[in-house]
């Protein structure tokens, strides 16, 4: 069997060496690497593409391996891997342009809105419960707009709940 898989590895020495180094001990092999350095996110990391080969059992254990390391697995096979994240906003969401929050978050690549549940209580603060689904490498992001508009608004922001 064969996967193909891209990394975000902190571009510093010895870190694809790290990535490199469990994959033989947990009987896959490697069959390709593409270190593309010129690419760098936000936060020094660069996309790091492999493919292996192996029995199913030795590619899901590079894979277990990979995520107790904590390094961010982009892509498997193709598909760019997504995670799902809720925030709390409460106060005036309603009079503070619901629909103007949501297309804030939506403008980010790879960031969607996927659920908005608002709780009203008359005249009073509302809250409102976000579901966001954003690549993976894309949370923190997701996070800091969310908390930018919520200053901006003068909304509470409560995260990961």
């Amino acid at each position: 069997m064969r996967i193909d898989l891209v990394l975000a590895v902190l571009d510093v020495p010895g870190q694809l060496v790290r990535v490199l180094e469990p994959i033989s001990g947990l009987g896959a092999n490697l069959v390709t690497v593409i270190h593309k350095r010129d690419i760098k996110d936000d936060k020094g990391k660069i996309p790091v593409q492999l493919t292996l080969e192996g029995e199913r059992d030795s590619l899901n254990r590079v894979i277990d391996k990979f995520n107790e390391l904590e390094i961010t697995i982009l892509e498997i096979d193709g598909i760019v891997r997504k995670i799902k994240v809720s925030t709390i906003l409460i106060g005036h969401i309603v009079d503070s342009d619901i629909r103007d929050t949501m297309d804030k978050i939506n403008e980010i690549d790879g960031v969607y809105v996927v659920g908005f549940d608002i709780q009203l209580n008359g005249e009073n603060k509302s809250s409102a419960l976000l579901n966001i689904e954003a690549d993976v490498d894309k949370k923190q992001l997701a996070f800091d707009r969310v908390e930018q508009i919520a200053n901006e608004k003068q909304l509470l922001m409560i995260n990961e709940v």
